[in-house]
C-alpha cells in the first residue's frame, strides 16, 4: 500500500554489498500496470563488525645478536574484513603487548624492530613477542587481533677464544711413534659455528721441529703430534707456547680485544727400555760365486739405555748386501726364430736377424760375437754378418732353393759373450724353404705341398679320399660279419640240442619233470671223441644198477656223449657270459642205446644179485621208491593183493 522497502532478514556486507530489485505499480482494482518497471540498486551501508586478522601469524624472525637499536627485525601484516572506504572500520593500527623494552613496532607498517642495544646471544637467544593489530584508528570501541612472533638472535663472533688453564702439563713415553697423539688441549669459545672455529699454532719452545699442532675440525681442540723420535738420554723435557686463534674474524669487534690466547705446554719424556740399536750399516758386496763360510762385512749394536733395565729388549737392523754377479751363463737365441726362405730369394739377401740374450749382468753391459760354426764356415748356401750391435744377419750364398730338394736347412751358430772368461753356446737356426708370393708372403712350406706340384688337383686329393674311407668300412665290416658267426657244433640239422645249466646240487624233476627236456630231439649223433676228463668236476654218485649189469666197456654210443658233453663244456668255459662259479650241465640225450640195458625192476627181482642197496635210502625222497624194492626188506610183500 505504501512502497516501502523493508529487508527481510539480517544483512552482511561482507557476504553481499549490493543487491539489485525491479518495482511496478499496478492498478489494485484491474491489477494493470500503472507505469513501467523501475529498477532499485540497494548497498549495504557497512558498520564495524570484523576484527582484524593475522593471516599469515604466527611469525618466527632472526636478527644477529649485538645489532644497533632500530635494526628491522620482521614485519607483520593484519587484514580487517570491513569496508576500507567508509569510516574507520577498516584502519589498523600495530601495537607490542608483549616484548618490552628490546623490539617495538611501527603503528602504521607493523614492522618490528630492535629497542635495545647489545643484545648477547650468549645471554639470553630467543624472546617471545606479542603484537596487537586494532581497528578504528586504534580509537575506543574498535575491535583488535593479535599474534606472536619468536625472534631468535643469531651468532656473531664477538667472543675470543680462552684457555681454561695458562699451562699445561703432560709426559710422554719415549717409545712413543712418530705421528702419534701426545696430548690434547681445548681453548673455549662462546660462540657457535663458523665463529668458534680456531686454528692452533706453536709459537714458541724447544720443540718446534720435535712436535706440531693441529686442530679437530669436530672438537675444536687442539692436538699435538709427535714428528720426530724421542729420546730420553739425550731431552728429557720439552716446553711449547701454543696459540689459539679464532679463524672467521669480525672486524666490528676487534675494538674489544685480540681473538686468541696463548698457553704454555710442558712435555715430560718417560724413560722406557729400549731395544738395542745397530750403528749405520754400510753396503756389503759378495761374488755370487763365493764358498759357504765367507765372510762378508760385520755389523755392531749399542743399547740407548743410560740405567739398566730389567725387561730384555732385541733389536733389529737391516743389511743391505749386494750380490755381484760372474759370468756363469753362455748367451743364447733370444727367441725360437722360425726362418722363411722364399724359393725365389736370390744371392746376398738377408733372410733373418738373430740376437742373443745373457742371464748374467756385465757392468758394462753386453757384447756378443755372432759366426757361423767352424764345419759350416764354408757351406754353399748360407752365410752370417755381425752387425756389431749385438745382432746379426744370415744370408743367402746363391739363389735356385727348392723345396722338392730340400726342405729344410738346419744352420749352427756361435754366440760368445764378452765376460772373462768369455762363454759361448752354439745355436741351431731352423731354415725352411717355402713357396711365396711377389711380397714375399709364404704361401706353402716344406713337403706338404709337393702332390699338388705334382699334378694333382684338390678334387682329385678328395676323390682319393673318399675311396680309402669307403675300402675301411668295407673291411671292418666283413670283419665284424666274421667275427659274429659261429661255427655249429652239431652239423647235422636233426640235431636239436637243448640245454639247462643247473646248480651241483639240484637232482633235477626226476620221473615226475617231464617238461624239462626234449628226449625225441636228442639223437642220432655219430661223432666219436676221445674223451677227457674235466678237472674242475669230479663225479661221486655211485653206479646204480638195478639188475646185473654186462661188463661195461667203451662204444661208440659212449663217445659220443663224451664228444657232446667235453663240447658244451668248452663252451661254457669260454663263454664270458657264464656264471664265475662251476657248473654241472645237464642234458636230455639218450645216443641210439644204453649200455646198461633195462633198468626194469620186475626184471631184477628174478635176478640173483648180491649187491647192498641200503644207501638209496639215504638218498631222498625222490630214491625211496628204489629204496624200497632193492633193500633187504621183505620183497614178498610187494605185489601182495
Amino acid at each position: 500500500n505504501t512502497g516501502d522497502i523493508h529487508a527481510t532478514k539480517r544483512l552482511d556486507r561482507e557476504e553481499q554489498p549490493y543487491y539489485t530489485l525491479r518495482a511496478q505499480a499496478r492498478d489494485r482494482a484491474t491489477n494493470l500496470p500503472v507505469e513501467p518497471e523501475s529498477e532499485f540498486v540497494i548497498k549495504v551501508q557497512d558498520i564495524n563488525d570484523n576484527e582484524p586478522k593475522f593471516l599469515d601469524g604466527p611469525y618466527n624472525a632472526q636478527v644477529p645478536e649485538m645489532s644497533p637499536v632500530g635494526t628491522s627485525v620482521v614485519e607483520v601484516k593484519a587484514t580487517d574484513a570491513d569496508d576500507p572506504t567508509y569510516g574507520n572500520s577498516a584502519r589498523v593500527v600495530y601495537s607490542i603487548l608483549e616484548g618490552q623494552p628490546y623490539f617495538s613496532v611501527e603503528p602504521k607498517t607493523g614492522i618490528v624492530r630492535t629497542a635495545l642495544p647489545n643484545m648477547d646471544r650468549e645471554a639470553r637467544d630467543q624472546y617471545l613477542l606479542v603484537i596487537q593489530a586494532k581497528d578504528m584508528v586504534g580509537q575506543m570501541g574498535g575491535l583488535s587481533g593479535t599474534t606472536s612472533v619468536t625472534v631468535t638472535l643469531t651468532d656473531v663472533n664477538d667472543n675470543p677464544p680462552r684457555f681454561s688453564r695458562k699451562s699445561y702439563q703432560f709426559a710422554v713415553p719415549e717409545s712413543l711413534p712418530v705421528a702419534s697423539v701426545v696430548a690434547k688441549i681445548k681453548a673455549l669459545d662462546s660462540d657457535i659455528g663458523p665463529n668458534a672455529e680456531m686454528d692452533y699454532r706453536i709459537i714458541e719452545g724447544d720443540g718446534l721441529g720435535v712436535f706440531r699442532v693441529v686442530p679437530d675440525k669436530d672438537t675444536q681442540e687442539g692436538v699435538i703430534i709427535l714428528q720426530k723420535n724421542l729420546d730420553f738420554e739425550k731431552k728429557s723435557s720439552y716446553t711449547l707456547k701454543i696459540e689459539a686463534s679464532n679463524r672467521n674474524i669480525d672486524p666490528r669487534f676487534l675494538s674489544q680485544g685480540p681473538f686468541s690466547d696463548t698457553a704454555m705446554v710442558r712435555l715430560t719424556v718417560e724413560n722406557v727400555d729400549e731395544p738395542p740399536i745397530f750403528s749405520p750399516l754400510s753396503k756389503m758386496v759378495v761374488s755370487e760365486a763365493a764358498k759357504v763360510g765367507t765372510i762378508i762385512g760385520t755389523v755392531s749394536a749399542l743399547d740407548p739405555d743410560s740405567t739398566n733395565m730389567d725387561p730384555s729388549q732385541v733389536g733389529k737392523g737391516a743389511a743391505l748386501i749386494t750380490v755381484m754377479d760372474i759370468n756363469d751363463n753362455a748367451p743364447v737365441f733370444a727367441i725360437e726364430y722360425e726362418t722363411i726362405l722364399c724359393e725365389s730369394a736370390g744371392p746376398g739377401q738377408v733372410i733373418e736377424t738373430i740376437s742373443a740374450v745373457d742371464k748374467d749382468e756385465p757392468p758394462s753391459g753386453h757384447r756378443f760375437v755372432f759366426s757361423l760354426t767352424a764345419e759350416t764356415a764354408g757351406n754353399m748356401n748360407f752365410t752370417l754378418r755381425d752387425n756389431k750391435d749385438n745382432t746379426a744377419s744370415i744370408l743367402t750364398k746363391r739363389g735356385g732353393f727348392q723345396r722338392r730338394e730340400q726342405a729344410m736347412y738346419r744352420l749352427p751358430v756361435l754366440i760368445v759373450d764378452s765376460g772373462t772368461p768369455a762363454l759361448s753356446s752354439t745355436n741351431t737356426l731352423s731354415i725352411r724353404v717355402c713357396d711365396c708370393d711377389l711380397d714375399g708372403t709364404p704361401q706353402s712350406c716344406g713337403t706338404e705341398a709337393f702332390m699338388l706340384s705334382a699334378g694333382l688337383s684338390t678334387g682329385a686329393l678328395i676323390a682319393i679320399l673318399a675311396c680309402i674311407i669307403i675300402l675301411l668300412v668295407l673291411v671292418l665290416l666283413i670283419v665284424t660279419m666274421r667275427r659274429r658267426k659261429k661255427e655249429p657244433l652239431i652239423l647235422d640239422e636233426d640235431r636239436d640240442v637243448r640245454e639247462n645249466i643247473v646248480r651241483y646240487d639240484d637232482e633235477g624233476g626226476g620221473e615226475e619233470d617231464t617238461e624239462a627236456f626234449d628226449m625225441v630231439a636228442l639223437r642220432n649223433l655219430n661223432a666219436v671223441r676221445d674223451s677227457k676228463a674235466r678237472r674242475d668236476v669230479t663225479p661221486e654218485v655211485p653206479t646204480l644198477y638195478c639188475s646185473r649189469p654186462p661188463p661195461y666197456k667203451i662204444t661208440p654210443d659212449n663217445g659220443i656223449f663224451r664228444e657232446f658233453i667235453w663240447d658244451r663244456l668248452k663252451d661254457a668255459d669260454v663263454d664270458p657270459s657264464a656264471p664265475p662259479y662251476d657248473s654241472l650241465q645237464t642234458y636230455a640225450f639218450e645216443g641210439s642205446g644204453s649200455v646198461a640195458e633195462s633198468l626194469s625192476s620186475l626184471d631184477s627181482l628174478s635176478t640173483d644179485s648180491e649187491q647192498n642197496y641200503d644207501y638209496l635210502s639215504d638218498w631222498g625222497p625222490r630214491f625211496r621208491k628204489l629204496a624200497d624194492l632193492y633193500g633187504h626188506g621183505d620183497s614178498s610183500n610187494i605185489f601182495s593183493s
